[in-house]
């Protein structure tokens, strides 16, 4: 098996890298945050390392030719919680910005075998499916076969993060027959992955190819395995701020804590706080709870519902705390020789925004590692590796 080499657009903190573990060789990073840059050097040097807009980027700026493109693409204008401009948006239209660079490296032969756009499902749906047929179009247009995959961190972590990798392949390179698969699979074809394939007009059609990934494994982690020792943490909120928190819940939330708290037993969950409907009260900003071993998904920590907070109910003892740093870096799956940044909102910022580890090993190991090296694929494995 030879060394594996990949281009890392919009890095962010290197998830992606860590994800494709020591296999993989980094020729370039690239991100226009100088806060992720620096969390990226911090943790891998900096060499490779091109701070800066992607718009700004030359074929002169990308050294050699790697295997893999892989670009998480910002998901603002894709998001269904987002505004919903779409690939024309200002953010997630970055897309544009590295597909130029792509252009650019096919013109001196240089275009990687494979490249991977990860972002959120709602890229499937934006505008009706017209903003991923556009992405289609130019894939096919520049000579790759292409298919789609939804991985959900909650395979792998307590954390509910469903998120799309378009697999993209150039037309004729050999490919392990075991990651195709004759048609959709569960649950990684989902109804909106099916429906946007067959929703592409006939010559995106001819170019689409179902991957193939193995059934889920069975999840072992819960969220309580990953949070810091209550002795640990000095950041818990006063009485009063848990009990504004309490205050903002509805009766069905109520009830959990209720059912928590007579459980006998130390229990933990998370809170997002949340906009929603009340009659009479127009809308009004409410804080939902789950104690079901799973943390909602993370968010960049822009406005009040983004941060998750724990609580932690011991008999009628109820307290609360946001949730830490390297806590968020866990339910990513990162390992915690990872360097975090000092600065809360940074640190948190960079898993909000980032990539769930195991689910890029998973989809390296069956899918992109039969397509690098066919004759290595009864060899995979999905294990993350800290460099």
């Amino acid at each position: 098996m030879g060394n594996r080499s990949f281009y890392e657009f919009f890095a962010g903190g290197g998830m992606a890298r860590v994800g494709l573990g020591p296999g993989w060789t980094c020729l370039m990073a690239n991100d226009i945050d100088p806060k992720k840059i620096a969390c990226y050097a911090a943790n891998f040097g900096g060499g490779g390392v091109v701070s800066g807009d992607i718009y700004d980027l030359s074929a002169t700026d990308i050294p050699g030719r790697a295997d893999l493109a892989w670009a998480s693409f910002p998901c603002q204008d894709l998001s269904l919680a987002g505004n919903r401009a779409g690939l024309a948006g200002e953010r997630s239209g970055a897309f544009w910005g590295f597909w130029k660079v792509i252009n650019a490296l096919n013109t001196e032969a240089r275009a990687p075998r494979l490249i991977v756009l990860e972002n959120v499902i709602g890229t499937l749906t934006s505008h009706d499916g017209a903003d991923f047929r556009e992405l289609g179009q130019a894939v096919v247009s520049l000579g790759y076969d292409f298919g789609a995959v939804v991985i959900d961190a909650i395979h792998f972590l307590p954390q509910s993060r469903p998120r799309l990798f378009i697999v993209c392949v150039r037309r004729g390179e050999p490919v392990d027959p075991a990651v195709l698969a004759e048609g959709p699979l569960a649950p990684w074809h989902t109804l909106a992955v099916r429906r946007a394939a067959h929703g592409l007009p006939r010559h995106l059609r001819s170019a689409w190819r179902w991957w193939r990934l193995p059934g889920p494994p069975a999840r072992a982690v819960q969220l309580a395995d990953l949070l810091e020792p209550d002795h640990a943490v000095a950041s818990w909120h006063e009485p009063g701020e848990t009990a504004r928190l309490l205050a903002m819940m509805s009766p069905a939330n109520l009830d959990k804590v209720a059912a928590a708290r007579r459980s006998g037993v130390r229990v933990a969950g998370t809170v997002y706080k949340r906009t929603r409907a009340s009659d009479g009260e127009g809308r009004v900003q409410r804080a939902e709870v789950r104690f079901d071993g799973v943390a909602g998904c993370l968010r960049t920590p822009g406005g009040g519902s983004s941060r998750q907070t724990v609580i932690v109910v011991e008999g009628k003892r109820t307290r609360s705390r946001l949730l830490t740093v390297r806590e968020a870096a866990r339910l990513m799956g990162v390992p915690d020789p990872y360097k975090i940044s000092a600065n809360y909102n940074d640190g948190y910022h960079i898993f909000g925004d980032g990539l769930a580890v195991p689910a890029v090993a998973f989809l390296r190991a069956h899918v992109l590692d039969g397509i690098i090296d066919p004759v290595d694929a009864n060899r995979r494995s999905y294990s993350v590796a800290a460099e």
